[in-house]
């Protein structure tokens, strides 16, 4: 192997990786440097290839690399091996993407001197690789939001070489899945330094600030997002950074739900807590049941049956002990299942589900100590009193989150609720209807984002194939002649990609738009949800 990654890959399994030296950052950068036009060469064909070759991998050392993984973060085997399979599927999902080539958005209008504006040239506009991308790890998924995980499939599909700063909670798997992802890339066909890693937070930070990184991907804590982001909007050439941060996802129940699921709700609210000891950013961690709902005792059964499971890292158990203090602590609070918290001799701790509740007013009076993310196994039932008052209640409690849901009955249809459902649209990236957000889709119509602070850039997604678009920059060519158009823009089309072409001689007038407003009656046009 070639790549700066295998230098390590032999004493990965035993060391600790030192951080960075500003030395070797400089050699990583200049790598990556040289590898982007390469790389953003390559028809979308072979770099499909390099992905699929890079999944397969994957899956050949899935063995070695779940059982790393287990060491590590302390998730079961069976929660990381089906993550790997996510990861290799999301690798694939971004190769079928960039085959079928919309995703380059190719728009062709030939030149028409017959044009409603005067003569129109020849104006041909695509989407282009930003160029290197740097991109934080994420601890709570150490495949899918790691080193091999969504944003790094996105941002190569898109034809940039990224640079992974892997996270300090698991060295060991990061350093293995880079080694075997570079070698498969190489092997098919990527330029070395199409893929490297990086160890450190100063590395991290001194990297994001150098010139030759492109835009900067970021799965973590609010205040560390926070930071790394000012830092990317503060360089003299600012960059784009897309940080997914904090979220808590409230889920409302309406009566009629309750009257005909609460059993159904019980188990699905309990098991989407608890899943992976409640370190998922898409965990509900707000549940609106009405007054007198009588689950406490089903809630509180069902919590007690959930069996204890480690915390990633002693710095994430410090942080839950502490955020989870202060909740049970607040005034108005009643704990349904108290749950536990003890810490190992090595610092890790090991949880069971803590869910309280509080009624919506002490909420509201006591928010400073109840609203922020809870990131471990913890969510507060609110008791509400009036269904109709659910959508204000929401808009002053809480900011932008990834998801929101709503349990109605079957048929349920009130002013409440559509008012609800639009309030979740305006301040979430995903409304769900029934079920429960966490066990994220990675398809093709995913929204994986959110108002701020779920994310700091919510015009995209970090799951499913939209998610390239974060990647890439638009270009147009005027009047450029035909060999020296990029392939994507010819007319030959080498690349056989998707051209949406202008139809010559054509422009719909202000009388023409007049004549199809006729007939629409504002008063009866209803309002998307």
């Amino acid at each position: 192997m070639t790549s700066a990654i295998a230098a390590t890959a032999a004493t990965a399994a035993t060391t600790t990786p030192a951080p960075t030296s500003p030395a070797e950052l400089g050699q990583i950068a200049e790598r990556a440097t040289d590898a982007a036009p390469l790389w953003a060469a390559l028809p979308p064909r072979n770099r499909a290839r390099a992905l699929v070759a890079a999944a397969d991998a994957l899956e050949a050392n899935r063995a070695e690399l779940v059982s790393v993984a287990m060491s590590e973060t302390g998730l079961s085997e069976a929660r990381l091996t089906g993550e790997l399979t996510r990861t290799a599927v999301q690798l694939r999902l971004f190769a079928d993407t960039i085959v079928d080539g919309s995703y380059l958005d190719v728009r062709i209008d030939d030149a028409d001197p017959h044009f409603a504006l005067g003569v129109r040239p020849d104006l041909r506009r695509y989407r282009i690789p930003v160029g290197p991308v740097l991109n934080f790890a994420a601890s709570n998924f150490p495949f899918a939001f790691s080193v091999a995980g969504g944003d790094t499939a996105a941002a190569l599909a898109a034809g940039n070489p990224v640079i992974v700063k892997a996270h300090s909670g698991h060295p060991t798997l990061s350093e293995r899945t880079g080694a075997i992802v570079a070698a498969a890339l190489e092997a098919a066909g990527a330029p070395v330094g199409t893929l490297q890693l990086i160890h450190g937070q100063a590395a991290g930070v001194a990297l994001l600030k150098d010139p030759r990184i492109a835009a900067g991907s970021f799965t973590g804590s609010i205040r560390a997002g926070r930071i790394l982001a000012d830092i990317a909007a503060a360089r003299p050439a600012p960059i784009p950074f897309y940080g997914e941060l904090g979220s808590v996802n409230p889920a409302f129940v309406t009566r009629a739900a309750l009257a005909t699921g609460a059993d159904a709700i019980v188990d699905g609210y309990i098991t989407s807590v608890s899943g992976s000891a409640g370190q998922l950013c898409t965990k509900p961690g707000f549940l609106f049941l009405p007054a007198g709902h009588g689950l406490s005792a089903a809630l509180a059964a069902r919590a007690d049956a959930v069996a204890e499971h480690r915390l990633l890292n002693p710095g994430i158990a410090a942080g839950y002990r502490a955020r989870r203090a202060s909740i049970l602590a607040a005034p108005g609070v009643i704990p349904i299942a108290e749950g536990s918290l003890r810490f190992d001799d090595e610092g890790q701790g090991w949880a069971t589900p803590t869910i309280v509740s509080v009624r919506a007013d002490d909420l509201i009076a006591q928010r400073d100590a109840l609203l922020d993310e809870a990131f471990g196994p913890l969510s507060i039932v609110v008791e509400y009193d009036n269904e109709d008052e659910l959508a204000a209640r929401a808009e002053n409690l809480f900011e932008g989150n990834l998801t929101g849901t709503v349990h109605a009955g079957v048929g349920e249809a009130s002013p409440s609720l559509r008012a609800l459902i639009r309030w979740i649209a305006e301040h979430a990236g995903r409304v769900l209807f029934g079920g429960w957000p966490t066990g994220v889709a990675v398809t093709p119509a995913m929204q994986h984002g959110g108002p701020w602070p779920a994310t700091t850039n919510d015009t995209s997604t970090s799951v499913g194939s939209a998610a390239i678009e974060r990647f890439l920059r638009p270009v147009a060519y005027q009047d450029v002649p035909q060999p020296l158009l990029p392939e994507p823009l010819r007319d030959e089309n080498p690349w056989g990609v998707p051209q949406q072409r202008g139809r010559e001689g054509e422009s719909l007038t202000w009388g023409q738009l007049e004549d199809a407003d006729e007939g629409l009656q504002p008063d009866t046009m209803e309002p998307a949800l």
